[in-house]
């Protein structure tokens, strides 16, 4: 089948790999995306494998500390350009989503919330009116320390709006909540939210199909090797990279970018400096415009790598 320079040009933004490989593993896939990036994968041609959507559509991402400490909600609001998510307007409308998830029930649809007696929706609409872009109301989310347990919420903002994260954590005591050490390190550990995406706290969190689907690609990477190693060793070498993956992509596993050891390390230090003992009951991070727009290219540019 004939594969198309765009769809060739968004499997290269996806895993980095070269024109001709894309090309190649579209053909391979008759055209699905999805199989095509598996493709790259297993063939170990992805430099980076990134995961769809990670280019955003333009708007803000708010997020706010309520209830004594123990409860936070973040929001996204999405509007067409960056000159107009800069608009105070706008911006105050972002701070009315917000203060009207906080006030809301667990799990209220946005759609249904109102500030100061006004549907959220109808204030949207008005403003698109004004500002003349369409404006979405895409995303919520509350979170809270467990009842009857000692702790405290976080939120980290970054770039004035393009990434949110919320983090809670549980500790032994109040005293322990409210220790600089452990302070610090959920402020640390919500930058590392943000920088570092994690998909999961922890790797019993996982969706087992995708840890099947992460072997599957290590053993086909182990058979296409030069010179493959004995079929005998490879449950243990797929067992080895798996368990390194998990140091990747779930959060308590993961090296922490500023200190270099595991998130796990830095939590169990901060809770001996406190005295006491600390967890992470859970993480909230929103990246603004994540699966709604994608990057476009210059497709001479993709046209003429191609031809190389």
């Amino acid at each position: 089948m004939a594969i198309s320079i765009e769809l060739i040009k968004e499997l290269r933004e996806r895993t980095q790999a070269g024109m001709a490989d894309c090309k190649a593993a579209l053909t391979e896939a008759e055209g699905n995306m999805d199989k095509a990036v598996e493709v790259i994968l297993k063939k170990g041609q992805a430099k980076s494998a990134k995961r769809a959507g990670r280019v955003a559509s333009e708007g803000e991402v708010a997020a706010e500390v309520f209830g004594g400490g123990r409860e936070a909600a973040i929001v996204e609001v999405n509007i067409e350009t960056d000159f107009s998510a800069r608009n105070e307007k706008f911006k105050s409308l972002v701070q009315r989503v917000l203060g009207a998830v906080k006030a809301a029930p667990e799990g209220a649809a946005l759609d249904d919330l109102a500030f100061d007696g006004k549907k959220l929706v109808d204030d949207a609409s008005e403003l698109t009116a004004i500002i003349g872009e369409k404006i979405t109301l895409r995303r919520s989310k509350r979170v809270a320390v467990p009842a009857g347990t000692s702790g405290f919420c976080a939120s980290y903002i970054h770039m004035g709006g393009k990434i949110g994260v919320l983090l809670v954590l549980a500790t032994t005591t109040d005293a322990v909540a409210t220790h600089d050490a452990v302070k610090t390190f959920a402020d640390e550990t919500a930058m590392q939210v943000a920088a570092m995406e994690p998909l999961a706290l922890t790797s019993a969190e996982l969706d087992p199909a995708l840890i099947a689907k992460q072997r599957e690609i290590f053993e086909a990477q182990l058979r296409d090797e030069a010179k493959p190693k004995p079929e005998a060793m490879w449950p243990k070498i797929i067992d080895g990279k798996v368990a390194k993956w998990f140091q990747e992509v779930t959060l308590v596993d993961q090296e922490s970018a500023q200190h270099k050891k595991a998130i796990k390390e830095l939590m169990a230090e901060a809770g001996k400096a406190a005295g006491g003992e600390l967890k992470i009951v859970a993480y909230v991070r929103f990246a603004l415009g994540e699966g709604i727009e994608k990057k476009t290219e210059d497709l001479q540019q993709g046209v003429a790598e191609l031809l190389q």
